[in-house]
This record gives structure tokens, sequence and C-alpha cells, in this order.
């Protein structure tokens, strides 16, 4: 029986994209892709990205070319189904490069996806000595690399030495790299006329620039230094870029304000208890780990749109659509101007200390452009905290189709009653902007009134 096929699409990644241009390619046909698995990078008016696949399969056919720009909808590639995961080639096949003795039994290594097993053949790693660190065991990027630098020196000093491939010429290697590629090079400091491509016709890939950016320095004497060919206008791309970005988000909230009745309500939160109690913990967390002010709202919120479902979803076709999860929406401002607003998953099952690693993760992803497009389609309510750059009352425009958004100002110092004594405190304003069509003001206190009564209670945070 002939295998299903099924068409990957250009995405939507907001809602007011219309159209996006493929930047690159991460697959080619016959590469097998599990559901999740990142495959293209698509360049929106705001961003540029990386999308994952939404189901498995193996590439049949490529479509579109890199530098195309298609309307949202557009096939881009076509793919075969798979079946369940245990139908799937044995580990040898994937992996030709790693030798059989390489297959131990008492180490598994956790689940990958064809790029991680393409970025471990590149960096020489054997995966069945990587221990995972992403969701149910996963093996990461960040994994990848450092296995690769742990093994670095010793491979260095053990391994004979080899004849390479003669390479194309230095020009060459230059000029045939995507520039999402380009970019990446510039933002990591790596000189591209030292990277060897590994793709089609040795063109140079976001993977190869990702390696090099990790492989360690060469002892001989620095080649000459790259000179960016006078014909490539970056700083111009990068300037119409972020002119496109600032028009997008001007046309969505000229769309909210013109579309959505707003009614706001405002409270202030008595935060003192909630400091504390954040600095008692982060006494016993690593630097990295730490927990932030910003993170307190967000989990605040995630708690209180579980609690009160009516502000947690859609405005869809004149009605009200509830969504069964919490994805808080984080605006994020972009280098030149514009706003992206990624989503954290299912927030309300995250406790603080999680929620607070990644929200730190995708404010950073999404200043670099590492997003992946599942990031941003599915936020179900915003945050937005201009606290930290010292605004004490925001009040927001709701990001449509979602019904409300919470906005938080500077956490101040203030003379504050507690139990009839008169002491100071710290406290902050919670501003709610939300659609008339969806609620009233009586929904809309109780959700502040969730908010407020879970900051005063940290430890159930």
């Amino acid at each position: 029986m002939a295998a299903e096929t099924f068409e990957f699409t250009m995405p939507s990644l907001g809602a007011d994209m219309d159209e996006g241009k493929l930047v690159e390619w991460l697959v080619k046909p016959g590469d097998q892709v599990a559901k999740g698995d990142i495959v293209a990078v698509v360049e929106t008016a705001k961003a540029i990205m990386e999308v994952e696949c939404f189901r498995a399969g193996v590439v049949q056919q490529i479509i579109v070319e890199p530098g195309t720009t298609v309307p949202v909808g557009a096939p881009l590639a076509t793919l075969a189904a798979v079946g369940a995961p245990a139908e799937a080639p044995p580990v040898a096949e994937v992996l030709p490069a790693v030798p059989t003795e390489a297959m131990r039994p008492e180490h598994h290594a956790g689940p990958s996806g064809p790029l991680i097993r393409r970025l471990a053949d590149q960096l020489g790693v054997d995966l069945t000595t990587v221990q995972g660190t992403g969701s149910g065991g996963a093996i990461t990027r960040a994994d990848v690399r450092r296995a690769a630098g742990e093994r670095a020196p010793a491979a260095a000093a053990a391994a004979p030495p080899r004849a390479t491939p003669p390479s194309p010429p230095r020009a060459a290697r230059v000029a045939n790299i995507s520039p999402y590629a380009r970019e990446l090079a510039e933002r990591l400091g790596v000189d591209l006329g030292t990277v060897q491509g590994t793709g089609r016709g040795g063109a140079i890939r976001v993977d190869d620039v990702r390696a090099a950016a990790v492989a360690p320095a060469p002892e001989a004497a620095a080649p000459e230094r790259y000179e960016r060919p006078a014909t490539v206008e970056e700083p111009d791309a990068a300037t119409r870029r972020a002119e496109a970005a600032r028009l997008t988000t001007a046309r969505l909230m000229a769309r909210s304000k013109r579309e959505i009745p707003h009614y706001y309500l405002r409270t202030t939160v008595d935060v003192t208890n909630a400091l504390a109690w954040i600095r008692d913990r982060n006494r016993e967390l690593p630097v990295a780990e730490r927990i932030l002010p910003a993170a307190l709202f967000l989990r605040a919120t995630a708690i209180a749109a579980d609690q009160v479902p009516a502000l947690n979803g859609f405005w869809e076709d004149d009605h009200f659509v509830p969504s069964p999860s919490v994805n808080l929406g984080v605006p994020v401002s972009l280098r030149g101007g514009g706003l992206i607003t990624p989503a954290i998953a299912d927030a309300a099952g995250l406790k603080l200390p999680e929620l607070a690693v990644r929200m730190r993760d995708l404010a950073t992803r999404a200043k670099t452009g590492r997003l992946r497009g599942s990031e941003l389609t599915g936020a179900t309510i915003t945050v937005t905290n201009l606290g930290d750059l010292g605004v004490e009352l925001v009040y927001g425009v709701i990001y449509p189709p979602q019904v409300a958004l919470v906005g938080v100002g500077r956490i101040v110092e203030r003379p504050w009653a507690v139990d009839g004594l008169l002491g100071i405190r710290s406290v902050a304003t919670v501003t709610l902007s939300a659609d008339h069509r969806a609620s009233d003001g009586a929904t809309g206190a109780r959700l502040l009134d969730v908010l407020g009564r879970s900051l005063s209670q940290p430890q159930n945070l």
C-alpha cells in the first residue's frame, strides 16, 4: 500500500501575517523527520524564525526554493507519512557514520531528531554517550555541543592525521551562504572564510556556522580577515526588515483598537512577601536559574487565567472560544523597532522556577532570531511588563484574536497599612485590558483578585 502523503505549507506565524520568505531548508529529500523537528527557516515582516514539522514523515519533494516569498498556506514541500515510532528505521540506518561497536547496550541516548543527529555527526559526537537534558530526556543541540567541547582536547591529541577533501575557493564559499547563516555568523563572531560548508555545492548552512562557533581555535596563523563584499547591503536589508516589523505592529494595533471594545481595570498589589520569598530561593539556585520578579507576575497570571477561563482564549466568528490551556504571550522588543510576542505553552502547569527558566530562554531566543513557529501562534493571554523600564502604570492594547492583556508596572516602595499598622511595603500596579465582547468588568475583577491573592501567597506559586 502506498504511503500517505501530505504537504508542508507556509505557516501563519502571526495574526497579520499574509506571506513569508523561505530562507533556508534544514532537510533534503529522503530525510526522515519527527513531529516537532525543525525543518526550515522562514522570514516574516517581524523576524527570522525556525519552523518545525507538525507530523512525522519522510521528505519527498522540495517545492519552494530558498529566497522565495509565498503566501500563507502555500505548499513548501511534500512528505510521506510514517507509522508509529516503532516502525522507524533502526538507529544503525539513521546514523551510518557511528561505528557499530559504539552502540553500547548499557546506555541509550534520549530522543533526537535528524537535525540533532546531523549536528552530532558534524562534530564527531557519539549520541549514545550523550545525556539529554531536554523534555523527556531528549538530546538538545546544547547537549551535543557540550559533548563536543568535552571530547575536543582528547580527540585532537589522539586522532591521526587524515586527508581533507579539497575545499571550494574561499570567495565561493563565502558567497554561497543563506542570509540567515550570514546573520548568525555576525552575531557569533564566526569568520565565514574559515567555515567548510556542508550544503549543496559546498553552501554554508546554519549548522555549519554554529559548529564553527564551538570548534576550538586553530593554532596556526590566523587567516586573513574576511572582508564583506561591497555589493552586500546587509545594514540596508536589516533596516528594511526593522521598518517592516514596525509597520506590521502598527497595523495589528490599529486593527485591535478599531475592532475591539476595550475596558480597563487596575489594582495595586503588595509584593513584599513575594520578593522576600524569591530572595531566599535564589540563594539556593545557580545564577542561570535564579528567579526574576517578572516571573512572579507571569505565574500569578497563569493561575488567574486558569481559574477565570472567560479571559483565556480567542474571539472568533463573533463568539468567544476558550482555550484548554494557558499559553502566556510575552512581548519582546526587537532591535530596530517592532514587537514579537512568543508564548510560554501550558504555563498554568509550570511551577515558578521552571517558568522563570522558560521566560529567560524565550526572551533570549526571540532577540537572536531562534524562535520556533509554534511559539508565535499559540498565546491565549498576554502579559506585558514595563516595570523594568521604569513605567509604573501600563494600559496595554489587546493582541487579537486574544481577549485580555495584563500590564505590570514598576515595583515601588510606598507607605502601606497592614493589619492597622502603617509601614513601608513593596507594591506594584497591575492592570487588565479586556475585550468587552467576551467579558465584563465583574469577570475582569475576579481575574485581578485571584492574581493579587496568588502574589500574597508566594509559597503556593
